[in-house]
């Protein structure tokens, strides 16, 4: 799936808070994503991260409205971000 059909099916029906954490697990508001990572680079439907506790890198999906940041995905050793 590409990143705009992604894009597409995430903001078709925006999840819920509670909806996205029984899919996802934890979710992020913006004011929360910033408190526990540091944003390095935003490409929709992803926004790329590093953790503040750990310094691990890797990637969150996020939808439009309400804005939440779901699915952390730890970074791959053979995958790095700049």
């Amino acid at each position: 799936m590409t990143n705009e059909e992604r894009l597409a099916e995430i903001n078709a029906e925006p999840g819920s808070r509670e909806a996205l954490e029984a899919q996802y697990g934890q979710v992020w508001t913006t004011d929360e994503l910033s408190n526990d990572f540091e944003v390095l680079e935003f490409a929709a439907p992803l926004v790329v991260v590093r953790r503040k506790a750990d310094a691990k890198k890797g990637t969150l999906e996020f939808q439009q409205s309400p804005r939440f940041y779901f699915n952390w995905k730890p970074a791959s050793p053979r995958f790095y971000f700049g």
